[in-house]
């Protein structure tokens, strides 16, 4: 940076006056003059008043927002308040691309040291940064009063666009926590025509559903491939106009059409992934071709290892056996590859996918690029320009927050894996796949109970002692449990289906069906009184319904007039028979189909 843009040509970088004290492994503030600049720029100076450039965009200028539907908006999607508001004044803006909020440029900070407060000696430092990981965390915390300046630069990079009230309404700091990456195959940004169909509306060509736990424990990334069938469901869209649209949904297509085609956002993507798994997705980002570009010369490349020599001419990658470091349009050309691996089919590119995120996750991670200030800075200017994401995460302190969550993970326990297909029947010439259950519903029930893939040990509390007691003590005859049966979230006809199999396979036959339940409910849940503890727990065995499932409360009466209790049968009720205890591990036949973050694979 030039003595001009720096504001002083002596002053040091604030990123590089945080040094890594090897003594106490925190960052402490060093203000050292001869210490190297930085090679990312800080936000340009805005000009005097008076000269006529910037009106409307000052620091006093309003800062528009995009929200999705069901909060208010100031403005359509993807457009900027201030561009708005200087066109009716007649202001010439300039011009800037879709969906990309321009922001007030902020008033220089008078020279000097910026206000900062002198350090004090003292016998070992004051620790002044734990650091957790988490690219945009570090920009936050480690640039000081001047990280303003910063955090400016790195907001007017990030593109947004609305979920369109597709997802959960964004993560949660006390709740597991669930990603939807999406990568297109659009042909946008410098060099990318020359790859395929350069007209491409941009298809979810590659994506993976990042679940982390509740306890940040573990992580599963879960594959799906792009030439899945499924449902794909009407879709209400804001479009880059700013008008609403409902796009009409698609019986028995490819899963890569829920986006791009038709108009389709990312959005509807969300909804086609909620419909598939039974997974509501937290919030969303997408990355183009660029994406892998930009980030993989940020870190200095990628380690990837092949077990054979690849060359393959459709994405130019040209690769002799043995381990390699790729940036650039190499790592583009290596996450491309298909033919040339495996079956040469789409699986065994998302395997070799699963392989390079590895990678990248273990050179994110790596002290190499955690106690470099520059790098982190350049991570995070890259990473902001690469991706797009939803309203959610539309401003650099919610995506810090969720890098912060993230940061918790331990590679070691992130298990990639991908959604159980099998070839599809309907088909002579093999081109797409289907759900190969009921192996496939297993894995989507896995992650919606935050189940890990992997042996961890769970910092959540097991159930107090009070609520596993309700399972302990006296059970009575199946031939004396009464109680009524409600329909709360569960399919239709499983309130019948529950009734019969109690009378005709486990002897309740005092039961009854009493239709559809006042609310839905996401668990299943058995409500009763005191004296009706025995018949609980029996009903509890035959269930197999955890403690927590169990309600202690008031009876209630049934058609005969007598007291009875109450089962609700909730949106994890998967049929009659079925236990409705949740696993505490992945089955064996689910694990040996996945691979984690922390171990090297070589590409076949």
């Amino acid at each position: 940076m030039d003595a001009q843009g720096r504001g002083r040509g002596n002053e040091m970088d604030p990123a590089d006056q945080w040094v890594l004290n090897p003594d106490t492994g925190d960052y402490e503030l060093r203000l050292n003059d001869s210490a190297p600049q930085s090679p990312i720029p800080s936000p340009r100076r805005p000009r005097p008043s008076g000269t006529g450039a910037g009106k409307g965009t000052g620091a006093g200028a309003p800062r528009g927002r995009t929200d999705a539907p069901g909060r208010t908006a100031e403005r359509p999607a993807g457009r900027r308040t201030a561009e708005r508001g200087a066109a009716e004044r007649g202001t010439p803006e300039r011009e800037a691309p879709p969906s990309r909020r321009r922001r007030g440029a902020p008033e220089e900070p008078p020279p000097g040291r910026r206000g900062r407060r002198p350090v004090k000696k003292k016998s070992k430092a004051k620790k002044v940064l734990l650091w957790t990981v988490g690219t945009m965390a570090f920009v936050v915390l480690a640039t000081g009063t001047a990280g303003y300046l910063y955090l400016e630069h790195l907001n007017d990079n990030i593109d947004s666009i609305p979920d369109d009230g597709a997802s959960t309404g964004g993560f949660q700091k006390d709740k597991a926590i669930n990603i939807l990456l999406i990568g297109t195959d659009k042909r946008t940004g410098s060099g990318n025509d020359g790859y395929g169909d350069k007209n491409s509306a941009g298809h979810a060509d590659t994506t993976i559903l990042l679940h982390v736990s509740k306890d940040r424990t573990n992580a599963t990334a879960l594959s799906i491939p792009r030439d899945l069938i499924v449902d794909i469901p009407d879709c209400p869209t804001t479009l880059e106009d700013g008008t609403e649209k409902v796009i009409p949904g698609l019986q028995g297509a490819r899963f890569n059409r829920s986006l791009g085609e038709g108009e389709r956002t990312p959005s509807c993507t969300m909804r086609t992934v909620t419909e598939l798994t039974g997974i509501t997705p937290d919030n969303f980002m997408v990355a183009d071709f660029n994406a892998i570009k930009t980030l993989t010369t940020a870190v200095e490349g990628v380690e990837v290892c092949v077990a054979k020599d690849i060359d393959d001419p459709k994405s130019h990658l040209n690769l002799k056996k043995g381990t390699h470091t790729i940036e650039g349009e190499e790592a583009l050309a290596y996450v491309r590859t298909r033919y040339s691996v495996g079956t040469g089919g789409d699986l065994s590119r998302i395997g070799l996918q699963q392989q390079f995120l590895s990678a990248l996750m273990r050179k994110l991670k790596s002290n190499d690029t955690l106690t470099s200030p520059s790098k982190m800075l350049k991570l995070a200017d890259a990473g902001t320009k690469a991706l797009t994401v939803d309203t959610q995460l539309n401003e650099i302190n919610k995506l810090k927050d969720l890098g912060l969550e993230l940061g918790k993970l331990n590679t070691k326990n992130l298990t990639f894996t991908t959604i159980p297909v099998e070839d599809n029947p309907a088909e002579t010439v093999k081109a797409t796949v289907v759900l190969q259950e009921p192996k496939a519903t297993q894995v989507f029930d896995l992650i919606k109970n935050d189940v890990s893939f992997t042996e961890v040990k769970q910092q959540e509390k097991k159930e107090k002692a009070a609520v596993a007691a309700r399972l302990k003590g006296p059970k009575a005859e199946a031939s004396e449990v009464r109680v009524r049966v409600f329909n709360g979230g569960a399919p239709s006809g499983s309130a019948q289906d529950m009734l019969n199999w109690l009378q005709l396979e486990e002897g309740v036959s005092k039961s009854e069906n009493a239709g559809n339940a006042p609310k839905t409910l996401k668990k299943t849940t058995l409500e009763y009184a005191p004296d009706q503890a025995d018949q609980a727990r029996r009903l509890a065995d035959i269930l197999g319904l955890s403690g927590s499932g169990m309600k202690p409360g008031e009876s209630a009466t049934n058609a005969q007039g007598l007291p009875t209790m109450t089962l609700t049968l909730g949106e994890d009720f998967k049929g009659a028979g079925t236990s409705l205890t949740t696993p505490s591990k992945a089955p064996d036949e689910v694990v040996k189909d996945t691979s984690t973050a922390d171990k090297v694979e070589c590409a076949e």
